[in-house]
């Protein structure tokens, strides 16, 4: 019982934590565990493909490369451009400009 206490302790602690700084996830975390290139990493490879302000951000099982990328929608001024990280090998797979309808 004790360590079930503990547990639920720290789910609680982890989620104010969380509540506090605001959204920690981002979609597609759930295939974290497959990318070798982290979130930080890949952020850090798309920012120098497209120097900007990451718009959006989501690791998705797409086709090309890997198949897990993670894609970036980064503003510069009145351009909003993809970019696509393969999460496996850090290779930008994509870099466009976003149309009036991004997905």
């Amino acid at each position: 019982m004790k360590r079930y206490v503990a547990i639920s302790a720290v789910v609680i602690g982890v989620a104010q934590i969380a509540g506090a700084g605001g959204a920690c996830a981002y979609t597609g975390e759930e295939f974290a565990g497959l990318a070798k290139v982290t979130l930080p990493e890949a952020r850090a490879i798309a920012l120098k493909a497209f120097p900007g302000k990451i718009a959006d951000e989501e690791l998705e099982k797409e086709k090309g490369g890997s198949g897990l990328r993670y894609s970036f929608d980064i503003r510069n001024g009145e351009v909003t451009r993809e970019i696509g990280v393969d999460a496996k090998t850090g290779k930008v797979l994509e870099n466009r400009v976003e149309g009036p309808h991004a997905d």
